[in-house]
């Protein structure tokens, strides 16, 4: 139980620094600081700093997909539905990139950008997953399909947005603008699929 506590700790310390400061101005040593514990007892539990944030972020991820998953009405139709889940897993992402990583390291690092990348597929991954084991019309394969091509779409779209924009307010802009002027569209075609 205390090696359990030992982890939270250092979890707890890190998402704290990488809130304030970004993943990129955080050190180890802060981190280890923040837990009251030594340098090393992060690496017996964690193999780095990005397998830290990893699993931070998956934590942060899990609760919020069965959030997104149980948040809509049931009596919502099929479009509807389609549309807030995607502005909500954006903003999901959103904030995963604002909170935990910070812009500029993402702009600035192909190792963040090659994270982003696989941390997106395991969001996809647990999305379809957990959508795939919910009872009701919209299980069926013909829902999951859709699902699958709007979250591929709207996360190479928000990713290139995040990417290219010089300015945290740009990102926002560009966010506020994909939901505006893309996403309908995105959703009226996976919807004719």
């Amino acid at each position: 139980m205390e090696a359990d506590k030992i982890k939270e700790s250092i979890k707890r310390a890190a998402q704290d620094l990488f809130r304030k400061f970004g993943y990129h101005k955080t050190s180890v040593n802060e981190i280890a600081k923040r837990a009251k514990i030594a340098k090393a007892t992060i690496y017996k539990y964690f193999d780095s700093k990005e397998d830290l944030l990893h699993a931070l972020l998956m934590d942060y991820i899990r609760a919020s997909v069965d959030e997104l998953i149980h948040a809509d009405s049931p009596d919502m139709d099929e479009e509807a539905h389609l549309n807030s889940l995607i502005i909500k897993t954006s903003r999901l992402s959103y904030t995963v990139c604002n909170e935990f990583i910070g812009w500029d390291f993402i702009r600035e690092s192909t190792n963040s950008q090659e994270f982003l990348k696989n941390l997106s597929n395991e969001l996809e991954e647990l999305l379809i997953t957990s959508f795939a084991q919910l009872s009701g019309i919209r299980k069926h394969d013909t829902y999951l399909q859709r699902l699958r091509f709007l979250i591929k779409c709207s996360k190479s779209i928000v990713f290139s947005f995040a990417f290219t924009s010089v300015s945290d307010s740009d990102v926002r802009k560009n966010f506020v603008s994909f939901q505006k002027e893309i996403l309908p569209y995105l959703v009226k075609a996976a919807i004719t699929i």
